[in-house]
């Protein structure tokens, strides 16, 4: 009995003893499938052994949108409660959990694979390269953060959500306030997590500092390719502060050391610096990839060369240095004193500048441009007044003695979503319409397209705009309940409301997946938006090897080019290619991971200890041993040629 009472739900309700029953349920189904469809090889062949960046991204993009899912039903579940006054549809311990995890969900485990799974899709193809520079590495980097992600997940039904806050603040965080384990999921999925992301970051600026095709210069390179440079070079710079500071919180929890204790020699508001030196960066490592989708729909559906490509890529550079100068504004309200809360404020605002420009040159490259209306157009275009309200209220933000009326309420919640979702989730979604064809050979529907973009602007707009409102007369963020005399209800209904007008939009998404698989043409070639890039240039479905023949670059545009003006792209003869052989290993390493993970959540020592063994005999197993890859032959690169339409010779 004292086994199971160590992995006990501290706080459990009907609603999580029903998760357990379908989670359980899944797990069977899937297991049966596999085994009656006789997949199990398939499944290991293909996918769990894989080192293709193409499928690396495609497993990204899976476990991204059932994250978003995952994370849209806390978000439901919160609006739900606050939706009317004095409601007992969630306990304060309850509602603690759900928008704890719902913030970490949506930003560790939705945004980044999101953003990571058009990094890994796209990139080499954008440069012209036969893949990543470590695809070895690349994958573990997925494993790695899945197996983070799994870890956080089995947190309700296996001892607790954290219930600390996204941000896990100390004192909160510690054990005197937060006794069960869930925090320590926090800490160790993230972390496993982490390192996952910035293996990604070290892999994917070597990959474009390295791989590119012969001619493209750093000034040739596409918006998406370039935004994928910068936030990669801020993820190397700040994840190593988080994995520090995960470091130090998981040391005060397991091993009672005072780092971030308000007694005994440690400092709570170490924890906090330390969080949002990363956690500021963090934003725009998730918004200038997405700004790089942006660029690149824009251009190709105004027909257009992307205006002022040199100041789009100085201003992403500035972006980037600027963002880790910001931090500090997360807490103007803690007693910083004036001369640091003046230097944050003034570097908060200096931030819009930049940000600015990127507006200009989009709306620039529209001017007087063909533009057609498609579904990716109509998420860029629906972004970017959408985006500039956000940006707005964070200058209001930005303004230190100002914030002492917003911070810490319901308008601050508004203004993160008023970037996040237009500016990440908007860009997500247009990026995956846009590359779908070449993901996978098929468009998806136009039309139930449209109504999703309509429904989720409405609904955006309906969930999150009263809560401006409802902050400035006072109303708290994290605050489970009010009573009616305070006047939020119908503002918190509306909220309500959005929100399920938004459900009912994602909603639509699963169902035109759905629809597109069975009715969506499947002749529709291989560049079928008329794209401007270099990744247009591949057959569909991609083969293994992305090009026959290494293309060669004259211009920012070289497809383009290619098609309009005649130039050359691809003028070599076809010669045999090297590629990496697939692997086990990352896999079963990173499994070793999780129950490392799982052992260290419940200071399971024995374990901890074993499979610390296995991670560094995995790893000593990598050091010995002798796998130099294989060569595809000409025969074999003339025959796929021949069924994904003909090398472009």
């Amino acid at each position: 009995m004292e086994f199971f009472e160590r992995f006990a739900i501290p706080h459990p309700s009907p609603a999580i003893y029903v998760s357990m029953v379908v989670i359980g349920l899944t797990v069977i189904a899937i297991i049966a499938g596999l085994t009656y469809f006789k997949k199990w090889g398939y499944l290991w062949r293909e996918w769990l052994t894989t080192v293709d960046h193409k499928r690396i991204g495609l497993m990204y993009l899976i476990s991204a949108l059932l994250m978003l899912f995952r994370g849209g039903v806390d978000a439901i579940m919160m609006r739900a409660q606050l939706a009317t006054p004095d409601s007992k549809l969630l306990d304060a311990q309850h509602y603690n959990e759900i928008f704890t995890t719902h913030g970490v969900v949506m930003i560790i485990f939705m945004a980044m694979p999101f953003i990571f799974a058009f990094m890994n899709y796209i990139v080499p193809l954008q440069i012209g390269a036969r893949d990543v520079a470590f695809p070895r590495l690349n994958a573990i980097s997925f494993w790695l953060f899945f197996m983070g992600a799994m870890l956080f997940n089995i947190s309700f039904v296996i001892g607790g959500s954290p219930d600390a806050g996204w941000t896990s603040y100390f004192p909160l965080a510690g054990t005197e306030f937060s006794k069960s384990v869930g925090t320590n999921y926090y800490m160790i999925a993230i972390q496993i997590s982490g390192l996952g992301s910035l293996m990604t970051g070290i892999n994917m600026i070597t990959t474009i500092m390295k791989m590119r095709a012969p001619g493209m210069t750093l000034m040739k390179m596409p918006m998406f390719t370039w935004a994928t440079l910068v936030a990669n070079l801020i993820i190397v710079t700040v994840f190593p502060v988080l994995t520090v500071a995960l470091a130090m919180g998981t040391m005060d929890r397991l091993f009672a050391t005072n780092f971030f204790t308000s007694s005994n020699g440690g400092m709570d508001m170490l924890w906090a610096n330390l969080f949002w030196v990363w956690g500021h960066p963090e934003v725009y490592i998730l918004i200038l990839p997405a700004f790089g989708i942006y660029s690149e729909i824009i251009s190709t559906f105004s027909s257009k060369n992307l205006y002022g490509y040199k100041s789009m890529v100085a201003s992403m550079v500035i972006i980037s240095v600027l963002s880790c100068l910001v931090w500090a504004h997360h807490f103007f309200t803690m007693g910083q004193g004036a001369a640091s809360n003046s230097f944050f404020s003034i570097t908060t605002m200096a931030i819009a500048v930049p940000t600015g420009v990127k507006i200009f040159n989009w709306l620039f490259t529209m001017w007087k441009g063909k533009i057609r209306f498609t579904v990716p157009m109509l998420y860029s275009i629906g972004f970017i007044p959408l985006f500039t309200i956000g940006g707005v209220t964070g200058v209001m933000l930005a303004m230190s003695a100002a914030d002492y009326q917003y911070h810490n309420t319901m308008f601050l919640v508004a203004h993160f979503h008023n970037t996040i979702i237009p500016g990440v989730v908007f860009a997500m979604l247009a990026g995956l319409t846009y590359y779908w064809p070449k993901m996978f050979g098929f468009m998806l529907n136009e039309r139930i397209g449209k109504w999703t973009f309509w429904l989720l602007s409405i609904g955006f707009v309906l969930a999150f705009f009263p809560m401006y409102i409802t902050g400035l007369d006072g109303q708290a963020r994290r605050m489970y309940t009010y009573s009616e005399a305070t006047g939020f209800g119908t503002l918190n209904m509306i909220s309500f409301i959005g929100a399920g007008i938004m459900g009912i939009a994602f909603a639509l998404i699963v169902y035109n997946v759905y629809y597109s698989i069975r009715y969506s043409p499947r002749n529709i070639g291989s560049d079928p938006w008329d794209a401007r890039t270099l990744e247009w240039a591949t057959n569909t479905p991609v083969p293994e090897y992305n090009f026959a023949v290494t293309p060669q670059v004259n211009s920012i545009q070289p497809f383009w080019d290619s098609k309009k003006k005649g130039h050359v792209l691809f003028p070599a003869k076809l010669d045999k290619i090297h590629m990496p052989n697939n692997s086990g290993m990352p896999f079963i390493l990173c499994s070793i991971f999780f129950v490392w993970g799982f052992s260290f959540v419940f200071a399971i020592w024995p374990l901890v200890i074993l499979s610390t063994l296995g991670i560094f005999a995995c790893l000593a197993l990598r050091s010995f041993e002798k796998d130099h890859g294989r060569y595809i032959s000409v025969e074999e690169i003339k025959e796929t040629e021949e069924k994904t339409g003909g090398a472009k010779l």
